[in-house]
């Protein structure tokens, strides 16, 4: 792909808007609309970006700008209904994971995305979004990212509860959990306690004062409406009433038969070890370890993650040349996994 390729927008529907478009979304509560927005023009690598939260924002992987378009690689931001710039309806039955799937397969037909380009990355609850996507849908995809995600809610929240926690200062815990107990999360103090004393450490590693646009934009744009209900208040472990809680795919992996990157990071939110485990379940997975990182890896470990991500998507190998996907529900069809 030629620097004047990747930038020439001649006939692409978008062009008129610089790459943005605004997709229909069809629910049960009616239709919506999504925004989504292209950068760059290839033809054979198209990368599709599930932002975390639940309900954050595309704009803390703002960082795709520095390193991608120097690869060559057509990439799209997306706003999840609820989130940023797309519609914000006010209705908790939209939350669900089987409708956020549906979502993403509608943003995929209307963009024109398919198996010959079509890679996904889902990033911490993205993560779980392209895994259920690849387990429903794989069949359109010709790689799949999963960064900074366990396949396993309760073995994540057992990590935060058996290794982080401990390591921290107990007292600051106990307050932290005294809010929780509580139900007392809106409290300045609580987020002020957990950005000092775990943000920094295990979701992003800079100084909060020195935190990057693109984080301090999309972590103040987070939507609590879907983040609280689906996630918990925090980043320390899933809450036990929240949705997602007992969501589990590791016994589900052997059946995403793509060629899989599993990025960890060693300060993460999420076990590192876990996500190596993944790689070696997945039939096609590679793993890319992130040893300076923590959650936000493509930040404080900017160089490796990068680099790691560029190699594997230059290293894909066109889908006419991949063996045939085995059958059943992970060439299409909803196959639910354990979420409550």
């Amino acid at each position: 792909m030629t620097p004047e390729g990747y930038l020439d927008s001649s006939g692409r529907a978008d062009r008129l808007a610089g790459g943005s478009r605004r997709v229909p979304v069809e629910t049960p509560a009616g239709t919506f609309s999504v925004w989504t927005k292209r950068t760059g023009n290839n033809p054979e690598l198209t990368l599709l970006l599930l932002h975390g939260g639940p309900g954050a924002t595309h704009e803390y992987l703002e960082a795709c700008d520095s390193f991608l378009p120097a690869a060559g690689v057509e990439y799209y931001y997306y706003d999840q209904l609820g989130s940023g710039r797309s519609d914000q309806p006010d209705d908790p039955s939209l939350w669900d994971l089987e409708r956020f799937v549906d979502e993403v397969e509608q943003v995929r037909r209307a963009l024109g995305l398919d198996r010959d380009s079509l890679v996904v990355l889902g990033h911490s609850w993205g993560g779980i979004l392209a895994i259920e996507y690849a387990l429903a849908h794989q069949d359109h995809l010709r790689g799949l990212v999963i960064s900074n995600m366990m396949a396993s809610a309760p073995a994540y929240t057992a990590y935060a509860h058996e290794v982080l926690m401990p390591a921290m200062d107990q007292a600051v815990l106990a307050e932290i959990l005294g809010y929780e107990q509580r139900g007392e999360t809106d409290d300045p103090r609580y987020m002020e306690l957990l950005f000092e004393h775990y943000y920094t450490e295990h979701t992003i590693r800079i100084p909060v004062a020195d935190w990057p646009d693109p984080v301090v934009r999309g972590l103040g744009h987070i939507n609590p409406a879907i983040y609280v209900p689906m996630q918990g208040p925090s980043e320390m472990g899933m809450s036990p009433k929240a949705s997602l809680a007992h969501w589990d795919r590791v016994g589900d992996l052997a059946r995403i038969g793509v060629p899989t990157l599993v990025i960890g990071a060693r300060h993460d939110t999420m076990d590192p070890a876990h996500m190596e485990m993944m790689a070696g379940r997945l039939p096609r997975g590679s793993h890319l370890h992130c040893p300076e990182g923590s959650h936000l890896a493509m930040y404080d470990d900017q160089d490796t993650y990068f680099t790691g991500l560029v190699s594997y998507l230059r290293d894909l190998p066109a889908r006419e040349a991949l063996p045939p996907l085995g059958g059943g529900a992970g060439q299409g069809g909803w196959a639910p996994g354990p979420t409550e």
